[in-house]
């Protein structure tokens, strides 16, 4: 039996992306239905081999669909969200809109798939922060193993993360130095990104934080355990795709290099390289296209009693959003969770 899937926010990388998820998984769509603005109705997409035009989203009956990926932000998703959930089609929705609301759950499933039942209360799920996102599928593993007390991390964010827009500033702002008269001023990034580091992403907060940072302490509390401690510094690099984080973890319980190791080789989600050599270790470039969440450079920090820290690295586009999503969908399924399946 097959399912019928919406994607709302079809033209954009993410949308993208969830299009070539499922086909890439197999996923079990009877139809698929990309939707965008009205500006966009009419433009093809690429669903494996086939070519869907795009439809209106505001004209569209969600009462066909059984599945809601959403893309489109935080303000489209705070009004069509509700409104799809209304009519029995479950959306799962990558925006920061719901992510903190109690009666939503947020949702990685090598960490947390169980609570996905909490969906009922109004018919959405939330996809976390990318940043958050792999985090989290590292630091599950070693939490069961160890106890995590407390964590300062990092991040190396690609300009992905913020849409095609900062991806083609980042594009001609690179060529800009080497065409003269094709200087690109910044729009996109409060300075200019090419050939440098931004320590800021998301508006800031009255404690000096950035917004990015809060969501990185808060969806960690809320999928993985709220007694853990979480410092974040988020920054945003001249890298097209993938974000990559230094973790430094506290645990209460003695854990070694090698026991880490082994705990996230064996872990859902994870694949470890790490040689302490030139080049034993994945960059983003490396991790581009993939599924999986990278770990390398596993050492301990003798800072602190019981500590290690980690070089994590994943495609923001994927793990980050599209391919999270798509796991969220796939569980719902394969648990029976659908109003098609009861």
């Amino acid at each position: 039996m097959g399912y019928n899937v919406a994607v709302v926010g079809a033209t954009g990388n993410v949308g993208r992306e969830l299009l070539n998820v499922m086909a890439e998984r197999d996923f079990p769509a009877d139809k698929v239905f990309p939707l965008a603005s009205r500006r966009s109705i009419g433009t093809e997409v690429m669903f494996g081999e086939k070519s869907l035009k795009c439809e209106d989203l505001e004209r569209f009956d969600f009462s066909k669909a059984d599945i809601c990926l959403m893309s489109a932000g935080s303000e489209i998703s705070k009004t069509w969200s509700p409104k799809i959930g209304a009519q029995g089609c479950v959306v799962i929705d990558n925006s920061s809109c719901w992510r903190t609301d109690q009666d939503v759950p947020l949702i990685v499933p090598e960490v947390n798939a169980d609570a996905v039942v909490g969906f009922t209360k109004k018919n959405i799920i939330a996809n976390p922060n990318c940043s958050t996102a792999q985090l989290v599928v590292a630091l599950k593993p070693l939490h069961d193993e160890a106890g995590i007390t407390r964590v300062v991390v990092s991040t190396y964010q690609s300009v992905s993360g913020a849409g095609k827009d900062a991806m083609d500033e980042l594009w001609h702002q690179t060529k800009g130095k080497y065409v003269p008269g094709q200087e690109v001023k910044p729009t996109k990034f409060s300075k200019e990104i090419a050939f440098n580091c931004i320590p800021h992403i998301d508006v800031f907060m009255e404690d000096g934080f950035t917004k990015e940072e809060w969501k990185m302490v808060v969806e960690t509390k809320k999928i993985l355990d709220t007694k853990i401690k979480l410092t974040a510094t988020c920054v945003r690099v001249p890298v097209f795709v993938s974000h990559a984080e230094v973790v430094n973890i506290e645990f209460e319980r003695p854990i070694d290099v090698e026991r880490a190791r082994v705990v996230l080789r064996e872990a859902p989600g994870i694949i470890v390289f790490d040689k302490p050599e030139a080049g034993g270790y994945v960059t983003p470039i490396d991790a581009a296209g993939e599924f999986a969440t990278y770990i390398s450079r596993i050492r301990t920090d003798s800072t602190v009693e019981n500590g290690l820290s980690l070089w994590v690295v994943s495609d923001n586009l994927l793990k980050g959003a599209a391919l999270n999503a798509v796991q969220i969908a796939e569980i719902l399924i394969n648990r029976k969770l659908l109003r098609k399946d009861s």
